[in-house]
C-alpha cells in the first residue's frame, strides 16, 4: 500500500495546487476556483500537517477518506484535522466546476490560545466525508461572511491584534457548525431514526448471542463500523437525538439483561456479573446502582 504524500506546509499546499505564495504562512483561505487540479492528486493519497475546513459546492470531484466516498455535488462543509489521510478523484468525464472555500489553518498559528486548548471539542473534525454538514443557504452565507473577514484581516496590515482577532472568528465558525451540526441531526429524522433502529437491533443481537465471557461489552468502535459512522459522529447523534452517548446506549442494554437475570433466575450475583463479561461482581454492582440507584440485592429483593 502506497503512503500518502504529506504536506507539511500551507505555502507547500498552494505549490501543489497552481495557487500564488500564500500572504501568511500559518493561515490561508482559498477560493475553489483557484485550484488548478492536477492527473498528480488521483495518484495517490495527501495527508496535511494543518486544520482545514471546506465549504465545497458543484465541484464535480470525488473524495475518499477512509473507505467512505463522497461526490461534492452539492453545498457541505467538511473538517479535516491534521494527519488525517484522504484522496481526491476528478472523473474523466466530467468538467470541474469548482465553488466554494477552503480555510487552512496551521497548529502554530493556535498555539498557546484558548482555541488550541479546545479545538479538540469540535468533534465533526473527525467525521467520516460522508457526514459533512449540508448548508441551508441562510447558514451558508453566515460562514461566508465569517470566511471573509478572515480574509479581510490577514490582508490587512498585520498588528499585534490581528492574530486574536483572525482567532475568533475561528472560534466563532466553529460554533456556528456545531450548531448546524445539532440542527441536522434534528432535521434528517428519517436517516436518523433508522440509525437509532439499527443500534437496537445490533445491541439485541450481539446480547443474545452471549460469551460475554469471552468477547465482552460491544465497544463505541465496533457498533460504529456496523452502523457504517464514524464513532464520533454517532455520539454526537445520540447525544442529539437521546441525551446519551453510545456508551450509554450499552451500558443501559447490559442493564437491561442484569435486571433479567436479576429478576428471573436464582442465579448469585457473583455468577450473573461473570456471564455479562464482569470479572469482579464489584465493578458490576456498581455499574448497576449508578444506573439504577439500587444494588443488586436491592433490586432482587423488590421481586420477592
Amino acid at each position: 500500500m502506497q503512503k500518502p504524500y504529506r504536506i507539511k506546509t500551507i505555502s507547500e499546499f498552494h505549490q501543489l495546487r497552481g495557487l500564488p505564495k500564500p500572504e501568511h504562512p500559518l493561515i490561508s483561505v482559498v477560493d475553489y476556483g483557484s485550484i488548478i487540479h492536477s492527473s498528480d492528486f488521483n495518484l495517490t493519497s495527501w495527508t496535511l500537517d494543518f486544520y482545514s475546513i471546506s465549504l465545497k459546492r458543484n465541484s464535480a470531484v470525488k473524495m475518499k477518506y477512509g473507505q467512505q466516498e463522497y461526490d461534492f455535488d452539492d453545498g457541505i462543509l467538511f473538517f479535516m484535522a491534521p494527519g488525517q489521510v484522504f484522496r481526491i478523484e476528478i472523473g474523466n468525464d466530467r468538467k470541474p466546476e469548482h465553488s466554494g472555500w477552503i480555510l487552512l489553518v496551521h497548529p502554530d498559528f493556535i498555539w498557546n490560545s484558548t482555541l488550541a486548548k479546545n479545538i479538540r471539542k469540535y468533534e465533526y473534525f473527525d467525521y467520516s466525508v460522508n457526514e459533512a454538514l449540508f448548508l441551508s443557504e441562510k447558514e451558508e452565507v453566515v460562514l461566508n461572511d465569517i470566511v471573509g473577514n478572515i480574509r479581510q484581516e490577514y490582508h490587512s496590515n498585520i498588528d499585534k491584534f490581528s492574530q486574536d482577532i483572525i482567532i475568533s472568528h475561528i472560534i466563532t465558525l466553529l460554533n456556528y457548525a456545531e450548531r448546524f451540526y445539532h440542527r441536522q441531526f434534528i432535521t434528517r429524522k428519517i436517516t436518523n431514526h433508522k440509525i437509532l433502529d439499527r443500534l437496537e437491533e445490533i445491541l439485541v443481537e450481539y446480547f443474545r448471542e452471549g460469551d460475554l465471557r469471552e468477547k465482552g461489552l460491544p465497544s463505541v468502535q465496533y457498533v460504529a463500523e456496523l452502523l457504517n459512522v464514524s464513532p464520533k459522529y454517532l455520539s454526537g447523534l445520540l447525544n442529539v437525538l437521546t441525551g446519551q452517548s453510545t456508551q450509554q446506549h450499552i451500558h443501559n442494554k447490559l442493564i437491561e439483561q442484569a435486571k433479567e437475570r436479576l429478576s428471573t433466575t436464582d442465579l448469585p450475583i457473583t455468577a450473573i456479573a461473570y456471564e455479562l463479561g464482569f470479572e469482579h461482581s464489584q465493578s458490576f454492582s456498581k455499574l448497576f446502582k449508578s444506573k439504577t440507584k439500587l444494588t443488586p440485592v436491592e433490586f432482587r429483593r423488590s421481586f420477592n
